[in-house]
């Protein structure tokens, strides 16, 4: 997190020294898409974390996820400048919660060091952040969504 700007680069690890957690703006380093962690179990077959954050790992290239556990949500972060078109398709799926996030938004960033889960309700990386230049792809992002509904609606029908 080096690249951000020195007050907001303070004020994120006094907040992680103090609650393992730094409200980020989005839009700038970096934007989210926020997928309901039901998509992505549907997909992996196992609700386990090291799995979840295996498969992700995998299906998103190593880009970096926040998993938190308390809301039962995993976001996935993009580059700060999303594709229009990725905002569009995302509107076609509020129904099942997913949601792109940026300017104007905030997001509860772990610490760095963060990978395991180790309470309950606090957020952890799934996939760790190696680098600020290292996102998921948002067509990657879109095509994992897409998966996941279908398989969703899969199950449903068995």
């Amino acid at each position: 997190m080096s690249t951000l700007p020195a007050p907001l680069r303070h004020r994120a690890r006094l907040e992680w020294e103090q609650h393992h957690v730094a409200m980020m703006p989005l839009g700038t380093l970096f934007s989210a898409v926020r997928i309901p962690s039901r998509l992505v179990v549907a997909l992996a077959g196992s609700s386990d974390a090291d799995c979840l954050g295996t498969f992700l790992a995998e299906a998103l290239g190593g880009g970096p996820v926040i998993c938190d556990p308390h809301f039962s949500r995993l976001y996935a972060l993009v580059p700060a400048r999303m594709p229009a078109t990725l905002h569009q398709v995302a509107d076609t799926w509020r129904a099942l919660e997913v949601d792109c996030l940026g300017r104007g938004s905030y997001l509860g960033v772990p610490r760095l060091d963060a990978v395991k889960r180790e309470h309950p309700f606090a957020c952890y990386w799934s996939v760790p952040m190696d680098s600020t230049g290292m996102l998921c792809s948002p067509l990657t992002v879109a095509r994992l969504i897409a998966a996941g509904k279908h398989c969703l609606a899969m199950e449903r029908e068995a």
